[in-house]
């Protein structure tokens, strides 16, 4: 049969891999700057040259400094940076970088558009570039790794939709029959991402840069964290086993170790995953059955995942002489190492036994970076290791140097991780010891707060070993090429395949025919992602009993709404949960007036919901009228001047910003039209009355509690004349209007009687 000529294109996927290592270094610098604020919040202060302590500095003027970041250089802000430049950044510009290498070579063909090609780079670049000024402005949805508002969020369908049309015209002119298991992978990845991307991501917009999710409290909880687990399936995993697949065996220039093991792996795991998103909110007001399904889901993932696992080590078997000399098997074998034990923790963490005790700790956080440190980044390390020298036809610079990379890197996993587990640990066993009296024998959240900061510092110094072993991968790769000569085409040549019949052949076993049919594999693959969300969430949304109402649970006030948009713009979820679970210490420790963990009811008017998964801070949910007005103002200007020792960051601009109501009225007519809030029409056109009154009694009671705050703001009026902004018109009344606000409308037997 004739050959037919083509070339691959080398340069999209140069340019993948520059901004793969670009965006990994940033990725990971963000990283190290929020682990340094968990033990130095002053960083701010320092950075912009403030290191004033008391509110009496209003009256010099010498917040000026940090006030001018205005917040900018919060950590809720910092962190939405951190994991969404890891995860849409570092992750998926790796896969894309392996995707159209491998793509075009087991296709035996050309990617379908060039053009299409550089459309999804850059449109995926300049996506990540809006983010970050979006983050760091305060524009988010607070929701995990998922915080981009709307105009953004359609900015990733676009770029995801040409990457997808692109992918599959490839695959309709490829020269070979069948589709190999790298394939199937990228497909699924394909796939699961569109879907989990535009289901969660339902809003309505308010306007160009704020919009409110379609779903409210138990169910947002729900859709968010059945996107939230599995983007950690399909944007973490999946695509990085796709490229498992191909690069492990070519690199060890061996066979994978089980064809059959393979098709077991692949279908067991997209059908498995879909199911396992509840166990994120195991004993919470999200009903019960989900959590069991969850729960039973999350545990059946061990077995495709180490499936997996197996696979990849097994591949190895024959070359471990060359894996001893060579540092892209070093990251590969450690990678999936790190892969298999992180799927083994992941379904343990599901359980209730050890979810009560893990969840909202810092042991998460140790189990997230187990994978993101360990997988997603060693397997992006090796192949960048790998591809470099193919592209610019040259040998790697330094293999020591890369050799010191990987052991930098392993060493920074190591002290990384530990550290959160016994963090971890510490905090779940803290949180729940009694007195013999029956007392909480750590009553002071500090108490659990200060007894961590080493395992802090100990993180920090992980992360810095990693970055460091990053920044020895740039020089080397950066002196890779410039000693060798890069091919922006890669001459090849094969035989035009065959026409394919779609039926299949007498013998032929059932998936090797669906192997050469791509659109029955792709049906199959979009059916089997489908099942799981679907019977999850469907039920919720739509069966009322599930979320029972409690009368006594009233809407938001328009300042009160005002201050909820302020706490999600500066990222306060990240450190503070919103919600009780039925145990002793919380409800003990949280709602010690009524004793009551959360119910569903209590959440019908929260969008999006604020559970947190982290409780660096309290849980906030019962928070209304736990402490005066004024404690609030103190605290926010500097926590430290309320709670000695406290590791939060400060929050000065909220002292000093004015509030912007141009959109208040409005948010109430989009609460009452679109969501059936049950405001008044005479709420809606009385609400900057109503906002005023509520402002003007906060202040008074700021004033008639700290009487040095009422001198301070005098002095500052005295100072700016028509400058001066009224203290009833900033934005810190409408975040303390808020706080004050939670969990006032309960009360024992309101919560007693919705329970029965």
């Amino acid at each position: 049969m004739e050959t037919q000529k083509f070339s691959y294109d080398n340069g999209i996927v140069r340019a993948f891999l520059y901004a793969t290592i670009a965006f990994g270094i940033a990725g990971f610098t963000l990283g190290l700057t929020a682990a340094l604020m968990l033990f130095y919040p002053e960083l701010p202060e320092f950075l912009f040259g403030t290191d004033d302590t008391t509110i009496q500095s209003l009256r010099s003027g010498n917040i000026e400094g940090l006030i001018n970041t205005n917040g900018a250089m919060g950590f809720g802000r910092i962190r939405m940076m951190h994991t969404n430049t890891v995860v849409f950044a570092f992750v998926c510009n790796s896969f894309f970088l392996a995707t159209y290498y491998s793509l075009q070579r087991l296709l035996k063909t050309r990617m379908w558009s060039d053009a299409l090609s550089w459309f999804h780079f850059w449109t995926w670049q300049i996506m990540i570039v809006l983010s970050w000024v979006t983050f760091a402005l305060g524009y988010n949805t607070s929701k995990e790794y998922a915080e981009h508002e709307w105009p953004l969020d359609l900015l990733i369908l676009v770029s995801w939709l040409a990457f997808g049309i692109n992918m599959w015209m490839t695959i309709v002119k490829r020269r070979v029959r069948h589709l190999y298991v790298a394939i199937w992978f990228y497909i699924a990845t394909w796939l699961g991402i569109a879907l989990l991307h535009i289901v969660n991501n339902l809003e309505v917009p308010l306007n160009f840069m704020k919009s409110y999710s379609a779903y409210a409290g138990v169910k947002d909880a729900l859709v968010q964290w059945w996107y939230g687990h599995n983007a950690v399936a399909f944007v973490l995993t999946t695509p990085i086993l796709g490229m498992m697949y191909y690069f492990m065996p070519k690199a060890a220039d061996r066979p994978v170790f089980s064809y059959k093991l393979s098709i077991i792996h692949f279908w067991s795991l997209i059908f498995v995953y879909l199911w396992a998103g509840p166990h994120h909110l195991q004993y919470t007001a999200l009903p019960a059955w989900v959590q069991a399904v969850g729960t039973g889901f999350s545990i059946m993932l061990i077995a495709p995942s180490w499936g997996g696992m197996l696979n990849g080590l097994l591949t190895l078997r024959g070359a471990w002489d060359k894996v001893r000399e060579d540092p892209i098997l070093k990251f590969f074998v450690v990678a999936i190492t790190c892969y298999g034990m992180a799927t083994f923790e992941g379904p343990l963490l599901a359980t209730k036994t050890l979810n009560k005790i893990g969840h909202f700790t810092d042991w998460v956080i140790g189990h997230v970076h187990l994978g993101a440190l360990g997988w997603n980044g060693f397997m992006a390390f090796g192949i960048i290791y790998y591809l470099t020298p193919i592209l610019w036809k040259t040998k790697i610079w330094s293999v020591k140097l890369a050799n010191w990379h990987f052991w930098l890197g392993t060493l920074g996993i190591i002290f990384y991780a530990v550290p959160m587990y016994i963090s971890g640990f510490t905090q779940g066993m803290m949180w729940k010891q009694f007195n013999p009296d029956g007392t909480l024998m750590y009553k002071n959240w500090l108490d659990t707060v200060t007894a961590i900061v080493p395992y802090y510092k100990l993180r920090f110094l992980g992360g810095a070993l990693y970055l460091t072993g990053g920044i020895l991968m740039v020089i080397n790769i950066y002196k890779t090429v410039k000693q060798g000569t890069f091919a922006k085409d890669t001459a090849a040549e094969a035989p035009a395949l065959p026409k394919i019949g779609k039926d299949r052949k007498a013998g032929e076993p059932v998936h090797l025919w669906i192997e050469r049919m791509p659109a029955i594999l792709t049906i199959g693959a979009f059916i089997t992602l489908s099942i799981g969300g679907a019977v999850e969430i469907i039920p919720t949304l739509t069966i009322k009993e599930n979320v029972p109402t409690i009368s006594a649970v009233k809407p938001y006030s328009p300042l009160e709404l005002e201050g909820r948009d302020l706490y999600i713009r500066e990222g306060c979820n990240s450190c503070h949960s919103q919600v009780i679970r039925p145990f002793r210490d919380e409800v003990v420790r949280f709602d010690g007036k009524n004793g009551q963990y959360s119910k569903a009811g209590e959440f019908i008017y929260d969008r999006p919901f604020l559970w947190g998964s982290k409780r660096t801070g309290p849980d906030l949910h019962r928070q209304g009228k736990r402490n005066p007005e004024s404690w609030h103002f103190k605290h926010m200007y500097n926590p430290r001047s309320t709670s000695p020792g406290s590791i939060m960051p400060r929050f000065p601009w909220l002292i000093t910003n004015r509030l912007d109501r141009s959109e208040m009225v409005n948010k109430m007519k989009l609460m009452k039209s679109t969501f059936d809030v049950p405001y008044t029409k005479a709420e809606i056109d009385s609400a900057n009355a109503w906002a005023d009154n509520q402002a003007a009694n906060i202040v008074k009671n700021i004033y008639s509690q700290a009487p040095d705050i009422a001198k301070s703001v005098e002095e500052d009026k005295a100072r700016k004349g028509n400058d001066f902004i009224p203290m009833e018109q900033r934005e810190i009344v409408a975040l303390i209007a808020y706080l004050e606000r939670l969990g006032t409308d309960i009360k024992t037997t309101d919560v007693q009687t919705a329970s029965r």
